[in-house]
């Protein structure tokens, strides 16, 4: 089986992490040869990276464009080689989240993201984007209980507003790759309805 690119998205909070450990493991069982990994982060240089963009305060074009180059340092060492040895990649966020959170969040420009991220990965996109979709004030209650929040998770409800629009709205402009998910809805749930999707789409 050729390789296959997945990602998970949403809003923080709306419950992804919960379900990504799952569903490699669940790919696993199936005899699929998974690389499961993050953004930002997921090579040495990225995660180095990350640490910056998670707890640093920048701008919004020093944000922006950390985002690309762990995004590119990421593509060059993991994600490419793997998928050329034939492995499926689960991403933990990818370039949607870039369009959601730079974009719609903070206002960058979308013409700007759109020439990265062609200058940063092309034609390379997801087979699948499993989207959590998730009321951004239950969300936030969500964080509260779960860990000391990082820059972006201590952002204000408005803004998280604006990050669900923007996920809405690549969602609706590619039906065909993306998933969306009610993230409220009973773990159990959303595990089947991942579950039949693995096997409707994959055929496995």
């Amino acid at each position: 089986m050729s390789g296959r690119f997945v990602t998970f998205e949403g809003i923080d909070g709306a419950g992804k992490s919960t379900h990504l450990d799952w569903y490699v493991e669940r790919l696993r069982s199936r005899g699929v040869d998974v690389v499961q990994t993050r953004e930002p982060g997921g090579s040495p240089l990225a995660e180095s990276l990350r640490e910056l963009l998670l707890h640093r305060e920048m701008s919004i074009d020093t944000e922006l464009l950390l985002m690309f180059a762990a995004r590119r340092d990421h593509l060059e060492r993991l994600i490419r080689p793997a998928l050329a040895a034939g492995q499926w990649v689960v991403c933990d966020r990818f370039i949607d989240s870039t369009y959601a959170y730079q974009g719609a969040g903070r206002g960058a420009a979308i013409q700007r993201i759109a020439w990265l991220e062609q200058w940063a990965h092309g034609d390379l996109q997801p087979a699948r984007t499993y989207l959590f979709d998730l009321e951004p004030a239950l969300a936030a209650r969500r964080r509260a209980a779960a860990r000391a929040p990082d820059r972006f998770e201590t952002e204000d409800i408005a803004f998280f507003e604006r990050v669900r629009a923007g996920y809405r709205a690549r969602a609706d402009a590619d039906p065909s790759r993306f998933v969306v998910l009610d993230g409220g809805r009973a773990i159990s749930e959303i595990r089947v309805i991942l579950e039949q999707d693995i096997a409707t789409i994959w055929n496995i």
